[in-house]
């Protein structure tokens, strides 16, 4: 598919080297953002609880991503699936800063605010996506050699973005309008746009639908082969029957592929566009389905997203008292989000080197574990008792920050490595996409459960008394995600 991807090896080397260029602009979005908190709280003077409804809606689109995963799995511009889609994504990336920066009016409208973060976050989910797609489609075509090399480098990418936004945001603030900010950060939108026309994609002509097809068939013809293929890593099955399973799947995909050649050389004989897209659509809804059944990935999914659904965000809340109440200025906010992203990096490095092999449920019991700890910081900080042992403000969220970052990192490694191995072939941008909506929406929906909590406690930006009892419900809260660790399946691991 992909001309410079043609030998082995240098498949996922080009992706990793080429793709993750787009990395970096997504964690230099804290560049921006940053100065949003500020815009919405000092500007707009909305309450904490206004402020996390904003985010919340503003960051709905991440919640969605399988719809962009199955357009551009199934419905190729000019015969290509994902260039295409990278252009139009990043376009809508773009503009929204643009008209923020140059026009005052939409700044200054909640309305008009909302919904053009809420379209720049939906350009930037998209080209999320289409990158994640050609990022599994390498970890699938260099099986496991590439995967954790291939996830590790897009968050590590993605880090070093964070850790030069926040730096240069804390700055930004003290010595520049907003609007200035958002004009300066529409320039690597700009970049990214450029940098589309790097990658070279052929056109894929009736490619699409024919992978469907004979993906389809397959499954048809050899369900039960399949079935126990779903559960084989569940099962310790004999080295014989796994080799004879492989040559007789080999042999009826080798078959299946000869048969539908001779079709897919007149792509849309007979038929017209719609139908060949109603069809690749239909036989990815389908392969979709049946892969999500599978336990190793229905049952940890379902996890995540109760695990963030149980837990009530209160991070904007918490933006507000150390702001308010704090007074800490923007400049130390931008070096705490550093800190945060060189712990989210320490977080990636550890797993990598010393986690890879252990348990799912060992790790992610840990984690919360860990997490209802790092939660005493902000009981600490909010009751003042590090006032009566001489520990500064500054230093309690620093480390705070640091180890969350790093300590939550634990948790998404192996799933993400996971997700990638098991996506199927055809589907990848969809069903990878699928695995971190669910989590993004669990998360939006843990952040209107913080925002309706602080709402229900009175908090707002001239009283905190309630945040003491609000921080300690969330970490009430953190150890529910560890009851249920009976969903995830006891033989899962950070490697397939």
């Amino acid at each position: 598919m992909y001309k410079a991807a043609q030998n082995g090896i240098w498949f996922g080397v080009f992706v990793a080297c080429l793709f993750d260029l787009l990395h970096p602009v997504q964690g230099f979005r804290s560049f921006v953002w940053t100065a949003v908190s500020y815009q919405l709280k000092d500007r707009l003077k909305l309450s904490p609880s206004a402020s996390q409804f904003v985010f919340s809606v503003s960051f709905f689109p991440w919640s969605i991503k399988p719809i962009y995963g199955i357009l551009s799995d199934c419905i190729p511009i000019k015969g290509k699936k994902r260039i295409p889609y990278l252009v139009i994504s990043t376009v809508m990336s773009l503009v929204p800063w643009l008209i923020l920066g140059i026009n005052a009016s939409t700044r200054s409208s909640i309305w008009h605010l909302m919904i053009l973060l809420t379209m720049q976050n939906l350009g930037s989910a998209m080209a999320d996506v289409v990158v994640d797609a050609m990022i599994a489609e390498a970890v699938r075509f260099e099986k496991a050699f590439f995967a954790g090399d291939l996830q590790s480098l897009s968050w590590l990418s993605m880090a070093f973005g964070g850790v030069c936004g926040s730096l240069l945001g804390g700055y930004a603030l003290t010595n520049l309008e907003i609007d200035i900010i958002f004009l300066l950060f529409s320039i690597l939108p700009a970049i990214q746009l450029f940098s589309c026309g790097l990658v070279e994609e052929s056109s894929m002509g009736g490619e699409v639908l024919s992978d469907f097809c004979i993906s389809s068939d397959s499954h048809h013809l050899n369900g039960k082969a399949n079935d126990l293929d779903e559960d084989s890593s569940l099962e310790k099955k004999s080295n014989v029957s796994t080799r004879k399973r492989k040559k007789i799947q080999k042999k009826s995909k080798k078959t299946q592929l000869t048969r539908r050649k001779a079709q897919t050389l007149s792509p849309g004989k007979g038929k017209s566009l719609p139908l060949l897209w109603f069809q690749s659509l239909k036989y990815a809804t389908y392969s979709l389905c049946r892969a999500f059944k599978q336990p190793m990935i229905l049952r940890p999914m379902a996890w995540f997203f109760l695990a963030h659904v149980t837990v009530p965000n209160l991070s904007t809340v918490m933006f507000y008292y150390q702001t308010e109440f704090l007074k800490l200025e923007a400049s130390f906010l931008g070096t705490v989000r550093v800190i945060g992203w060189l712990g989210l990096m320490l977080g990636t490095f550890t797993y990598n080197q010393y986690l890879k092999k252990m348990k799912l449920r060992r790790i992610l019991a840990l984690t919360h574990i860990g997490l209802a700890f790092l939660n005493l910081f902000d009981v600490i900080l909010v009751s003042r008792t590090n006032v009566a042992f001489g520990v500064s403000d500054k230093t309690l969220v620093l480390c705070g920050s640091a180890f969350s970052d790093a300590v939550n990192q634990f948790k998404f490694m192996p799933f993400l490595i996971l997700s990638g191995q098991l996506c199927p072939p055809g589907i990848e941008g969809t069903l990878f996409a699928l695995f971190m909506s669910i989590n993004n929406f669990g998360s939006t929906v843990g952040s209107f459960v913080g925002a309706g909590l602080a709402s229900i406690l009175n908090i707002s930006s001239g009283s905190f008394d309630n945040l003491l009892l609000g921080i300690s419900i969330q970490l009430f809260c953190t150890f529910i995600p560890v009851v249920l660790l009976f969903l995830i399946p006891k033989e899962a691991t950070g490697i397939a």
